[in-house]
């Protein structure tokens, strides 16, 4: 009897890579691809406190491991989190990883390690394969233009554009008026939207170097997985595929998932909203129920934004002002230091809002976004964020902050035209009037329409993303990839 591929699946410990890896790993599972799903230890124990504990029980065929993530407990607490993860994951996890793949090819009754599949921010375990001589494929969990943008931050830095030249860079205009023409496949991209990284004057700074040498180590892998379809990024996708030929668009993941395992009922390898750092409240959906088609703004800054006090308020302030109905998720780590975020509101805006405001902690983004009371997405563009929205067919005001946030940005307001975008300085006044633009906006609601269809397509039965899948799986190995 043939065995089955097995891919062990290794995403970067934050959501953001977490949830995109989880929706590959149950698209491969349901196409006969043996799995092993590598968390760390701490997102493990914390999952099991939430709604994802069922899922990390597993099931035939799927099955979940944890390793250390190398970090002590005051690093969970710092501003700098992520980076200090960052760090810990690329100078620390090798061994542990290692290890872990040869423990799996002695474990009985599990196939022998055939494809090793990290997400980006993870070449380590590259190296790792290379070193076992083991197949790999990479998942890079952002969108092509951000990974274009990322690889050629090392020529930005010869060209003397990074790192700034002194702090007054980060204020005078110079982030935005600088052009980059020359990434090919990309439009004219101011020097502020290529990514957060190049906001330093420091050399050495991690950020900085960590993007660089993460981006370009993709190219490692025997092939790239991306989370996006062509026809979103049909240009820089042709540019991408001149230099690494290997590359399937799968996405968007959860639209493709959702046609695979359309039920609940069939998802045996977890929930359909992904594997949850945060409890989920579910009832805001019913609140959602009570809504008029349309009327509301959604809310969400995602999973590492963080705001001070003033600009909570300002958000607040200018939701309230928009006259909209919203429903806001509202982390309690959003605003560092103070406690629950949710009790950071001013209290006379709680009372302002009472009745046309539906407050959380933390919601089921897929499935709100879906719903037919929503008609407008405030959100920080992380690329999971920007993918659920078009797939939803939800405009969005936009506020980025970190990472490829400034990139998917720029794609929405300016390339795919659906989108309008905050200034950095968070005004109530322009919170308000660019909510109310966005909800009345009927070019930028035929535009999102049409990307909406068009990612439908793509992921239905025959369509690119799914063919795709298609072709990644039999690459794996002899399974049944009919399905």
């Amino acid at each position: 009897m043939t065995r089955p591929p097995h891919a062990v699946v290794v995403p970067h410990p934050s959501s953001g890579n977490i949830n995109p890896a989880l929706q590959l790993a149950k698209l491969l599972h349901h196409h006969g691809v043996y799995i092993t799903f590598v968390n760390t230890e701490h997102n493990h124990r914390v999952m099991e406190t939430t709604e994802g504990a069922a899922a990390l029980l597993g099931c035939q065929g799927f099955r979940y491991e944890a390793i250390p993530d190398g970090l002590v407990e005051a690093d969970r607490h710092a501003v700098d989190y992520d980076l200090r993860l960052s760090a810990a994951t690329s100078q620390r996890w090798a061994e542990p990883f290692k290890g872990l793949l040869l423990r799996l090819d002695s474990t009985p009754g599990v196939p022998p390690v055939t494809c090793v599949l990290p997400t980006s921010l993870m070449s380590f375990a590259l190296d790792v394969a290379r070193e076992l001589g083991l197949p790999s494929m990479v998942l890079w969990a952002c969108s092509a233009a951000s990974l274009t943008a990322h690889m050629r931050l090392r020529e930005l830095k010869e060209r003397g554009y990074v790192p700034l030249k002194d702090e007054r860079c980060l204020t005078n205009g110079h982030l935005s008026r600088t052009l980059i023409g020359w990434i090919p496949g990309m439009p004219p991209i101011s020097l502020g939207d290529v990514c957060s990284f190049v906001r330093t004057t420091d050399p050495d700074d991690f950020g900085l170097r960590f993007s660089m040498v993460e981006a370009n180590g993709c190219t490692k892998a025997g092939a790239l997985i991306l989370n996006t379809f062509d026809d979103l990024e049909a240009e820089v996708l042709t540019a991408l595929r001149a230099e690494y030929p290997r590359i399937y668009t799968v996405g968007p993941l959860g639209s493709l998932l959702k046609h695979h395992l359309p039920t609940k009922d069939d998802d045996a390898s977890g929930t359909a909203s992904g594997l949850s750092l945060w409890k989920q409240d579910n009832e805001c959906l019913a609140w959602l129920d009570t809504q008029q088609p349309g009327s509301v703004v959604y809310a969400n800054f995602g999973s590492l934004t963080v705001l001070s006090i003033d600009q909570l308020a300002e958000f607040a302030w200018g939701l309230a002002a928009s006259g909209r109905p919203f429903l806001w998720s509202i982390r309690d780590n959003l605003v560092p230091g103070v406690g629950a975020g949710l009790s950071s509101l001013p209290a006379e805006f709680v009372a302002a809002t009472a009745g046309r405001c539906c407050l959380t902690t933390w919601c089921p983004q897929d499935q709100v976004l879906g719903h037919p009371a929503v008609g407008c997405f405030l959100t920080h563009n992380g690329w999971n964020s920007t993918c659920e929205s078009l797939a939803a067919g939800v405009p969005m005001v936009c506020w980025p902050g970190f990472a490829d946030q400034y990139t998917n940005c720029k794609y929405a307001c300016e390339v795919w035209g659906v989108g309008l975008r905050l200034d950095d300085e968070v005004r109530r006044e322009q919170v308000a009037s660019h909510v109310r633009h966005v909800m009345k906006a009927e070019e930028m609601r035929e535009s999102v329409a049409g990307w909406k269809v068009k990612a439908e397509v793509a992921t239905a039965p025959g369509g690119v993303s799914w063919e795709n899948l298609r072709s990644m799986v039999r690459e794996l190995g002899p399974v049944n990839a009919e399905a």
